[in-house]
């Protein structure tokens, strides 16, 4: 994601998430920590060939720990494997930033992305109560234990079969262009 895509995010953010979406000021902070030397944050987004937004993710990563920000996917992507493929980047640049695990947050009513969550081996450890506001959701608090040996993490699950024009994954460092509704 760099910062022209805000406009756009912003868009699917506000139809996606309208009781507790982020503002532009957010995204702006979190790609101000997302580029150079000392980057702690990685942002992608995903583009259909037409180049209309379909998803995008974030994680931040600080002292070995990695925390999923946020994934969306807009509603016609849903049940592509996008999600599963956002999530996949973020978590081989978990790996990368040397996390030793990963947690994430997502309302105790999405069921869909937990089940997205659970397919990558995140668990279940807690709540946190009235975390989404204004709406005073819980979010259920989930965490994924990365690998310490140099084989690596453990293997991300394969992305359902995907439609042939499935959007391409792109992040902050432009090396490529790519949701499920999580958000934390």
């Amino acid at each position: 994601m760099r910062w022209w895509d805000i406009p756009a995010v912003l868009v699917l953010e506000h139809e996606l998430f309208p009781e507790d979406a982020w503002s532009e000021g957010m995204f702006w902070s979190e790609l101000a920590h997302a580029r150079g030397p000392r980057a702690s944050r990685r942002y992608v987004v995903a583009e259909t060939e037409d180049g209309r937004l379909a998803g995008y993710a974030g994680l931040a990563a600080a002292g070995g720990l990695g925390d999923v920000q946020t994934i969306a996917a807009a509603r016609d992507q849903w049940g592509t494997g996008l999600g599963a493929r956002l999530l996949t980047d973020l978590l081989q640049h978990a790996t990368a930033f040397e996390c030793a695990e990963v947690l994430l947050e997502v309302r105790v009513d999405n069921t869909r992305a937990q089940k997205l969550y659970e397919r990558f081996g995140f668990a279940p450890i807690g709540f946190r109560r009235g975390y989404y506001q204004p709406g005073n959701v819980d979010a259920l608090v989930m965490r994924l234990e990365l690998a310490a040996d140099p084989a690596g993490p453990p293997p991300i699950p394969a992305a359902d079969p995907a439609p042939p024009a499935l959007p391409a994954v792109s992040g902050t460092d432009d090396s490529a262009r790519s949701g499920t509704e999580n958000h934390g």
